[in-house]
C-alpha cells in the first residue's frame, strides 16, 4: 500500500506579520524534528494536511517531502487559532516502526446501552487516556461499547487493557472511565423540590 505524503517547503521567515499572511493564504507554519535530524521550520497547505489526516488518522505515519527529500513523521502536536478554531501551528516527529512516543488519545463511546433506554445516563468521567506505544500501534482513539451495559455497570482502566495489550496505559488500573447510572430518582427529587416552593 502506498503510504500517504504531505509535501512541505522550506520556511525562513518568522515575522509574525509574514506569519500571519501565509495562514490568511492557506500555509500552516510547522517543525519536523527527531532523534537523527536537525529541527527544521517548513510550510504546509492547510488543505494537503487535512487530507492525509483523514487518510491516516490522527496517529497514522505518513511521507513528508521537504524540498525533494523524503522522512516519516507522525503529527505530534498542533495549535488551533482560539477564536476561528484552524490549525495554525504544526509539529511533526520522524519515526520509524520502533519509535515509541507517549501521547493522549481520546475515549469514545460506542451504541446506547440497556440503562439508557430505561431512564440512565452514561457518565463519561475519561475523555482521553495518556499512552505509550511504539508508531505502528497507536490506536486513532480507544472504542468502548455501551450498548450491553446496564444501570451499575462501569468500565475501569483494568477492564481495557487486555484490547489495547500493544499499548501502556498511563492509569490506575482503578480509575473509572464511564458509568451508566440511574437518573428517575433524582429527577423526581427535582420535581418534589419545585412543588414545596411553589405550595409556600
Amino acid at each position: 500500500m502506498k503510504m500517504s505524503m504531505l509535501v512541505a517547503e522550506k520556511r525562513k521567515e518568522t515575522k509574525k506579520t509574514i506569519l500571519k499572511k501565509l495562514r490568511s493564504e492557506g500555509k500552516i507554519p510547522a517543525v519536523v524534528y527527531g532523534r537523527s535530524i536537525h529541527t527544521e521550520s517548513i510550510l504546509i497547505n492547510n488543505s494537503d494536511l487535512r487530507n492525509v489526516i483523514k487518510e491516516v488518522g490522527r496517529n497514522g505515519i505518513f511521507s513528508l517531502n521537504v524540498d525533494g527529500n523524503s522522512k516519516n513523521v507522525i503529527l505530534r502536536d498542533y495549535q488551533n487559532n482560539p477564536v476561528t478554531k484552524e490549525i495554525i501551528h504544526v509539529d511533526l516527529l520522524q519515526v520509524d516502526q520502533n519509535t515509541e512516543i507517549d501521547t493522549r488519545v481520546s475515549v469514545i463511546l460506542k451504541g446506547i446501552s440497556n440503562g439508557e433506554k430505561v431512564g440512565g445516563v452514561a457518565k463519561q468521567f475519561v475523555h482521553e487516556l495518556d499512552i505509550t506505544a511504539k508508531v505502528n500501534d497507536l490506536p486513532d482513539f480507544i472504542e468502548i461499547d455501551i450498548t450491553e451495559f446496564e444501570i451499575g455497570h462501569s468500565v475501569r482502566v483494568a477492564d481495557i487493557r487486555k484490547e489495547y495489550s500493544n499499548c501502556t496505559i498511563k492509569h490506575e488500573d482503578d480509575e473509572t472511565i464511564l458509568s451508566i447510572d440511574y437518573v428517575k430518582a433524582q429527577a423526581n427529587e427535582e420535581e418534589e423540590s419545585e412543588v414545596e416552593v411553589s405550595g409556600v
